[in-house]
């Protein structure tokens, strides 16, 4: 064979940085051997591992590869704080002037958080009583979650309590009850209001810019995404993503992320929610 289990994942972690800018610490090997099963499935592959990965490296199956080492972890109303803040602060001035609100999640997954903005933004137009003009445009470097999220059917149980109380799922959502061999399980999809709602698209927070005009965005949420990247990436996406948030702005950053250079020009109103205040010089 001529190399070691380390080479390998040495090979993964260097080829997941050139093609996506994340970042694999030492600690992941066994999450790394487990992806690697999952892309040798993906790919119908029974061969050498290091002549897969070669293949990758030569631009063969890169969309696997991705696909299979990216980390899709999320649920509806995550950080629920975020949502309270956008619906009870941000969206009431856009319903009273009725200027459209454009927003961007930058980190889409399965879908569980878009479609959660959207929701909020429907709780907000019912406690208003007004309407509320909405665009929500979501990325994710995974093709296989952005399908599922554009599919918009997730399994629902009443005790993940994944639902803040103020939000009724019937009111934007199906629900049908399917028979497996486990027994039953109840599923539920997204209604057409909330699809309507959201754009899915494939994109690359590490590419060097984004399809998207300047101060497009009022609202841009980049949650628990920075996290896979190194300071100094974290810092070059955060700058990229400025430029299309309005001055005004909000900007929502996950727990456990900063905004590092962009503290200068920003104002804090809440956990982890910053505004715009200025452009960077």
């Amino acid at each position: 064979m001529g190399y070691t289990t380390q080479d390998v994942h040495n090979k993964v972690k260097k080829l997941l940085y050139s093609l996506t800018g994340i970042t694999l610490s030492d600690n992941k090997d066994i999450m790394i051997s487990n992806r690697i099963d999952k892309l040798k499935r993906n790919c119908r592959y029974s061969g050498d591992i290091m002549d897969l990965l070669s293949s990758v490296e030569q631009g063969s199956y890169v969309t696997e590869f991705i696909n299979s080492f990216t980390t899709n972890k999320t649920h509806f109303f995550r950080e629920d704080f975020h949502f309270v803040d956008l619906k009870d602060r941000v969206l009431p001035s856009f319903a009273n002037s009725g200027t459209k609100i454009n927003m961007y999640c930058s980190a889409s997954s399965t879908g569980e958080e878009p479609y959660s903005m959207a929701m909020t933004v429907l709780k907000a137009m019912e406690d208003l009583g007004k309407n509320i003009n909405a665009s929500i445009i979501a990325t994710d470097i995974d093709t296989n979650v952005l399908q599922y999220a554009a599919d918009g059917i997730y399994r629902y149980s009443k005790s993940s309590k994944e639902f803040p109380e103020w939000i009724k799922p019937q009111k934007y959502f199906k629900r049908r009850v399917q028979k497996n061999l486990a027994g039953e399980e109840v599923l539920i999809k997204v209604n057409d209001e909330l699809k309507r709602m959201i754009t899915f698209h494939v994109m690359n927070l590490n590419d060097s810019s984004y399809p998207f005009s300047q101060n497009q965005f009022d609202v841009i949420f980049c949650r628990n995404v920075l996290i896979y990247f190194s300071a100094e990436d974290q810092n070059k996406i955060l700058k990229k993503l400025f430029k299309h948030l309005k001055i005004g702005g909000t900007l929502y950053l996950g727990h456990s992320e900063n905004p590092q250079d962009l503290v200068h020009y920003v104002r804090r109103v809440g956990q982890n929610i910053f505004v715009k205040e200025k452009e960077i010089n």
